[in-house]
């Protein structure tokens, strides 16, 4: 018990530490994504559920609404990176929010099929604005602050990542609470999160934020569709972020036969969120110690294929109750352990593969591609999932999944997938 108390100080410390090395930019950047996760994940963990039951869709349509709002944020992250690109960070980031608080109002009062679509999409266009500007002037930052001697680029990015799983983790707790009245409320305290960071962003952004140079020369998709680096590197990135849609579509459907209620859903995803909050930065400067940006990648699809297995192999058993439902608490942590070696790799590798004054263009591919594969992706599991096949199958072949995209990834020169970074930026 003390060495775990000592293991969460020191963990905590480090945290602190890095978080005062950071610009008052890096901060703001940090802050606004706990507070992007915090308003999101109060209302989406619950979404299935109320489209499957106060909506009355059938499986292979809730599958496909999922997939569709993954792929309208995920999809077009593109279009929101070239944006940014051209017109800089805040205005896109303040057009994005002021998207997201419509959307999820009119999601709260939504009660057909095409009126739920149409929140949805909405939904998720904001975020492929506001989503791209963060990410893609957080990965520069931590390039810069690397260039400077402060350290691998990926502690910025993990620490980045803990701030929205802790958005993540506060999120569904939420909205377990305003689901007690209804879904409604849980949509409108989310939309009014996003009041919030509006106001906070037209305060507190930069106008201008130095050495970030607006390109508005034409020409950089087609760059971008040659270059087949970034490419692979995408498609690899869409594996996992299919595998994370199943915490939305396939796991309420095994938590909803384990224990007979969605209830359990919220502690996992906290278990999940926590668990980031708590390793994310410990796991990512043991792999900046020991692993490249490739094998910490490599390592972490392959953990989430074995979480998949977990659940396939405990199926055929049927258990139900706490027993029932410690498969799917594997597959969680797994999941999130993968997770931990993935993301921060991913955007550490874009700024590498990227041409410059493209960042954010690159950084939406990374989403883009990954979307689309969500999308396809979704609809197919809603589909297994109805068929009525064996209670193995479709967790087996979402095992295969991230297994596969191992072989995507793409080759570095030797002796570049060196611990601490990928090749030198140009």
């Amino acid at each position: 018990m003390t060495d775990l108390l000592s293991r969460v100080l020191a963990t905590k410390s480090r945290r602190e530490r890095t978080w005062k090395d950071l610009s008052p930019l890096l901060r703001l950047l940090t802050l606004t994504q706990l507070a992007f996760n915090l308003g999101f994940f109060a209302v989406l963990p619950f979404l299935a559920e109320h489209l499957g039951t106060a909506i009355g869709m059938a499986g292979w349509l809730v599958g496909f609404v999922l997939g569709l709002r993954t792929f309208s944020q995920q999809g077009l992250f593109v279009i929101g990176g070239r944006l940014v690109d051209r017109h800089g960070v805040r205005p896109v980031v303040l057009a994005g929010c002021a998207l997201r608080i419509f959307g999820f109002a009119w999601l709260g009062y939504a009660e057909r099929t095409w009126t739920v679509v149409g929140a949805v999409l909405l939904i998720g266009f904001a975020a492929a604005l506001f989503s791209p500007a963060v990410e893609s002037e957080v990965a520069r930052q931590a390039v810069l602050r690397e260039q400077e001697g402060h350290g691998p680029r990926t502690r910025v990015l993990a620490l980045f990542t803990v701030a929205g799983q802790t958005g993540a983790f506060a999120g569904p707790l939420l909205g377990a609470l305003l689901l007690g009245v209804d879904f409604r409320s849980a949509c409108l305290a989310g939309a009014g999160v996003f009041v919030l960071v509006l106001a906070g962003h037209a305060w507190l952004m930069p106008q201008h934020i130095p050495g970030r140079v607006r390109n508005r020369a034409r020409g950089g998709v087609r760059t971008l569709l040659r270059n087949r680096r970034s490419l692979a590197l995408c498609c690899a990135y869409g594996s996992y972020l299919l595998a994370y849609n199943q915490l939305y579509l396939a796991l309420p459907d095994e938590v909803e036969r384990a224990a007979g209620s969605p209830a359990p859903l919220s502690w996992l995803f906290a278990l999940s969120s926590l668990l980031v909050v708590l390793a994310q930065l410990p796991v990512t400067r043991w792999a900046g110690d020991r692993l490249g940006l490739r094998s910490s990648m490599t390592a972490g699809l392959l953990l989430i294929a074995v979480g998949f297995t977990v659940v396939a192999a405990a199926r055929p058993a049927d258990l139900t109750g706490i027993i029932g439902l410690l498969p799917a608490a594997g597959y969680v942590v797994l999941l999130t352990l993968g997770q931990m070696l993935v993301v921060p790799a991913a955007r550490a590798w874009v700024p590498d593969l990227a041409e410059n004054g493209r960042l954010g263009l690159y950084t939406g591919a990374l989403s883009s591609v990954s979307g689309l594969i969500v999308l396809i992706g979704s609809s197919a599991t809603g589909s297994l999932l109805d068929l009525g096949l064996p209670a193995a199958v479709p967790w087996l072949i979402l095992a295969t999944v991230p297994a596969l995209a191992v072989t995507l990834l793409p080759r570095l020169p030797e002796g570049t997938d060196r611990p601490g970074g990928a090749e030198s930026t140009p």
